[in-house]
């Protein structure tokens, strides 16, 4: 074998050695205290309070994906780009009964992008939110249809 092969394949084997492998052992990112959450007890019934989140979630032009009687919505903010990565905000809306007029609105809000490392499916992913008053103004919208709503 000739000298400049071998010297060649030896300095393929180092890049493929120093850019490969440490990716080969990333470990999944943390996600923990990714999200934003903040809560209020609203003077409303559980039910009142499920149908002012659904008409505050559509108002906030959020697509909703999941509406469950017991209280429990997920929505997202339509995915916009930056620099070419899709990205969106995930909302996660839980009401618990207090009282037979009161109702606990808990909403935690999280960034994700969609993409895919060596170790994953392409698939959106957690990131860190940055502004927490997008969940404050979600309150707030709520908590506005709470009491405008007739019966208030």
């Amino acid at each position: 074998m000739p000298a400049l092969l071998r010297l060649t394949l030896r300095y393929t084997v180092a890049v493929a050695v120093v850019f490969v492998l440490p990716a080969c052992v990333h470990a999944a990112r943390d996600t923990t205290g990714f999200g934003v959450e903040d809560k209020i007890t609203v003077a409303a019934s559980f039910e009142q309070t499920w149908q002012a989140v659904k008409a505050a979630l559509r108002e906030q032009r959020l697509d909703l994906h999941t509406r469950d009687k017991n209280g429990y919505f997920v929505a997202y903010t339509s995915t916009k780009r930056q620099w070419l990565q899709p990205r969106r905000i995930k909302y996660t809306v839980q009401l618990t009964p207090v009282s037979k007029e009161q109702t606990l609105v808990r909403v935690e809000a999280v960034r994700q992008v969609y993409g895919s490392t060596l170790l994953t499916e392409p698939d959106w992913h957690e990131r860190k939110l940055e502004d927490p008053s997008v969940v404050a103004s979600l309150l707030q919208a709520i908590q506005a249809k709470i009491t405008t709503a007739p019966g208030a």
